[in-house]
């Protein structure tokens, strides 16, 4: 299938904020260090960005939907550029967790307003695999660089770490600025008005079953170190690979997820993944013990991971016509609370003292209540009852 270029700065973009959300954690060690704070102290940094990513998602699409998209997304990764830049040079842990809070804002509205545009520049019936071509840029980044910047951080200094990432923010404005054409913005509108969609009932069931069904996988993500080393006896030493191995899974499995959604639709799509993260899951916590199976597992749990990306954003954004960029940033908001929920879900049977093949177990719940919520949308979905069938807000 022919690449479209006018894609690539969206994918580009992808790859700074890929880069930036997942490299700190596994340079946390070396930040509190040189900030003087101790390691769950400089976790709050990962939890600030977070939060950002929520709280300026809606906000900004709110106000954003006012002006013309490409303007919007550059200005997005002008915010986005500044703040990581100002990320290297932080002198202190206080400043440090303002400025990773204000890097995080324009993360949701970026996808919001780039998954829409991503999907008017698609041929017919493309629509889910261009999505998909941007979310490459952010499964390349879990591939490629963020082992690239965490090996820079580790032997240079971590604050280069946000040099290179503000240096791939340039490049994106520039792309931006020179790839992406003119796209007319959908009439005059308001912040209120842009979250009428969520009287709709399939709204809440995309989001539930992003962030409990898609949530399961996180049980296992959030624990795979451990996992990995305890339960498989992988060696620490080698664990830099099973992560690019997750990322390889990653790049394939976001590709699928938009091919297979053009082809079978994204509801069916949507329901098949969910079934096979549950088996998948059910896997991890049989077998992990064996070595060769634990890695391919790895592969298979990765590429689900990134699967859905395409599916659910069509779905979302059918759910919700006249405001398709609020929706989309709503469902980065999903993802992100499937991220913390599946964290402190997996996190409850090691805290009763489990082996870390359990989180797995709690996974497999979460995504069999997923599969049940998607089965119920598609039954709504094939009588037509979502036209009608609203919630008062």
């Amino acid at each position: 299938m022919k690449l479209d270029k006018r894609i690539i700065p969206l994918a580009i973009g992808g790859l700074g904020i890929g880069t930036t959300e997942f490299a700190v954690m596994g340079l946390l060690p070396d930040i509190a260090d040189t900030l003087q704070v101790n390691i769950p102290q400089a976790g709050h940094l990962i939890s600030a960005y977070a939060f950002g990513v929520v709280i300026g998602a809606p906000l900004i699409i709110g106000y954003a939907v006012r002006f013309p998209p490409k303007k919007v997304l550059i200005a997005l990764m002008v915010i986005f550029t500044l703040f990581n830049g100002l990320s290297a040079i932080a002198p202190d842990y206080t400043t440090m967790l303002i400025i990773r809070f204000l890097s995080g804002l324009p993360h949701g509205a970026f996808f919001g307003v780039g998954t829409v545009v991503a999907a008017r520049m698609a041929q017919k019936g493309k629509e889910a695999f261009n999505i998909s071509l941007m979310f490459t840029g952010l499964t390349v980044a879990n591939l490629a660089m963020v082992p690239f910047v965490t090996y820079i951080g580790h032997i240079f200094h971590w604050r280069w770490y946000f040099v290179i990432v503000g240096i791939i923010g340039v490049a994106t404005v520039l792309s931006l600025k020179f790839w992406l054409p003119e796209i007319e913005r959908k009439g005059e509108t308001h912040f209120l008005e842009e979250l009428k969609f969520l009287k709709h009932k399939q709204s809440w069931l995309v989001l539930l079953i992003t962030a409990i069904g898609f949530g399961g996988l996180f049980t296992w993500f959030s624990y795979i170190t451990p996992l990995m080393t305890e339960v498989s006896k992988i060696d620490s030493a080698h664990m830099a690979y099973v992560m690019v191995l997750a990322g390889a899974g990653m790049v394939v499995g976001n590709l699928a997820g938009g091919f297979l959604s053009d082809r079978l639709g994204p509801e069916k799509t949507c329901s098949l993944l969910l079934f096979s993260m549950m088996f998948s899951l059910v896997g991890v916590f049989f077998l992990s013990e064996y070595q060769s199976v634990s890695l391919v597992l790895t592969f298979i749990c990765g590429a689900l991971s990134m699967a859905v990306a395409a599916p659910i954003n069509i779905m979302m954004m059918k759910a919700a016509p006249r405001s398709e960029m609020m929706a989309a940033a709503f469902m980065q908001a999903g993802f992100n609370i499937a991220n913390a929920l599946g964290a402190f879900l997996g996190g409850i049977p090691l805290e009763k003292g489990y082996a870390f093949n359990y989180p797995a177990l709690v996974g497999v719940g979460m995504t069999f209540f997923g599969l049940l919520i998607s089965l119920r949308y598609r039954y709504l979905h094939q009588k037509g009852r979502f036209e009608t069938d609203k919630l008062a807000l």
